[in-house]
């Protein structure tokens, strides 16, 4: 049993300081979940909230079966399917998608001319879009590709999280992976240098069609290590595109409603 699990026993006991600490050990992963399986923020983070609520007050139900971020990964990944139902979000074609991204093509930015500005800019361009490709995929075939192919689980572990057998699970990401690949190779300049799209190109477009506020990134503030334009140049297929987005933390006002409610739920 190794340490988080152990929190995990003496929270279900009654210890207050073991149950928050198991909070701020999941929170990052349910919040990066989400983001990938949403796409807005502001949406994962009201996911995260309520995932980690249910958690909570499901902790009892833990069976020490499986590890326990595994078992997390199962409840956050039901809730984020009836998240996704509850909030009656569309997802887009692959069709519709393509034919955004071969539209509004600039060959250098005009916004600004600041350098650091421009990175930042060309970050939030690189995020919001390898991430709005995630939303042409079908809410299941979506998890299955950022369980299967981003996070890297194994086809055990990644069966029991979406609660069906290890095969399925193996067809539908094969079906999955092909559909993605299939169109990053023919719009993505990223993952094929012979296509015109590139992330820089679509700054402007992006700017004057709201898609990026400038002075509200929604990807790209509070990010250590921002890639330079050399470096997002340098991808060659759609895992290394997706695994190179970075991990987030969770927004410091969540945590606290967290522990307002759950301070609440154990009066």
């Amino acid at each position: 049993m190794n340490g988080l699990e152990q929190l995990v026993v003496k929270a279900v006991k009654g210890d207050k300081k073991s149950l928050e600490k198991i909070v701020l050990q999941i929170q990052d992963t349910v919040y990066n979940l989400a983001i990938r399986m949403l796409w807005h923020p502001e949406d994962a983070k009201d996911a995260t909230q309520d995932i980690l609520i249910r958690i909570i007050t499901n902790l009892s139900s833990f069976n020490h079966k499986s590890a326990f971020k595994t078992w997390v990964y199962r409840l956050s990944c039901n809730a984020l399917l009836n998240f996704k139902k509850k909030k009656f979000l569309n997802a887009i074609s692959f069709e519709e998608y393509e034919l955004q991204l071969g539209k509004g093509l600039n060959n250098t930015i005009e916004y600004t001319t600041n350098i650091a500005e421009q990175k930042l800019l060309i970050q939030e361009a690189k995020i919001g879009c390898s991430n709005a490709m995630l939303q042409c995929l079908s809410s299941d075939n979506r998890l299955i590709y950022i369980l299967g192919e981003i996070l890297e689980f194994t086809g055990k572990e990644a069966a029991f999280v979406l609660g069906i057998t290890p095969e399925n699970f193996r067809k539908k990401l094969s079906r999955t992976r092909k559909n993605l690949h299939h169109f990053l190779t023919n719009n993505c300049g990223l993952v094929n240098t012979k296509n015109t799209c590139r992330c820089y190109k679509k700054v402007d477009d992006a700017i004057q069609n709201n898609r990026i506020d400038p002075n509200n990134l929604l990807f790209s503030k509070n990010i250590k290590n921002i890639q330079l334009m050399q470096e997002i140049e340098q991808f060659r297929d759609e895992v290394s595109l997706y695994q190179s987005n970075p991990e987030y933390n969770t927004p410091e006002i969540l945590l606290k409603e967290v522990r307002r409610i759950v301070t609440a739920i154990q009066k």
